[in-house]
């Protein structure tokens, strides 16, 4: 498929994993930051411990930039907390695979709400970083085109309910 986005931000992906405590999980897992590039690292390398906690560079995906979301980045941008939503896949476990595949991120909090809604991806939000901040005020600046409200106004007429007829006798529809 191919893609419509103006531009593009290649992102890596760090995740925790955390011993869970509860009969029904072995480990908690969460996305906890992004940054700009991509490391020379192999997905899924090990990058820390602290206390009970390993954090992992996942993976690497792109944030696609188009011009038609440019009013939702701007709001995420203006709400005083910019994030990035994170959508990691699970794979179907065994010993040699990582957990998950790093799926995409996105900076349009609409895309990011409608991700968590169905399956069993693991979704969360992350701080946006310094960096892209910039990259996407610059792409707002560049793409955006304020489009004024156009509420409908709603048809006047006599109500017309499907299958009824109207005063000439004739059936609606």
């Amino acid at each position: 498929m191919r893609s419509t986005a103006l531009a593009k931000i290649v992102v890596g992906v760090v995740v925790e994993c955390r011993k869970a405590r509860s009969p029904w999980l072995d480990f908690l897992w969460r996305p906890v930051s992004v940054f700009v590039g991509t490391p020379s690292a192999v997905p899924w390398t090990r990058i820390g411990e602290e206390g009970d906690a390993t954090t992992f560079y996942a993976g690497a995906t792109a944030i696609e930039l188009h011009r038609t979301e440019t009013t939702n980045y701007r709001q995420n941008l203006s709400s005083g907390m910019p994030a990035l939503w994170v959508v990691l896949r699970p794979i179907a476990a065994n010993s040699t695979s990582p957990a998950f595949d790093v799926l995409t991120v996105t900076a349009d909090p609409s895309e990011g709400e409608a991700l968590t809604d169905a399956g069993n991806d693991l979704v969360a939000s992350v701080p946006m970083p310094a960096a892209i901040i910039e990259a996407i005020g610059g792409f707002i600046a560049e793409h955006h085109i304020e489009r004024p409200f156009n509420k409908r106004q709603r048809d006047r007429d006599e109500p017309q309910t499907p299958g009824h007829c109207n005063q000439a006798g004739v059936n609606s529809k």
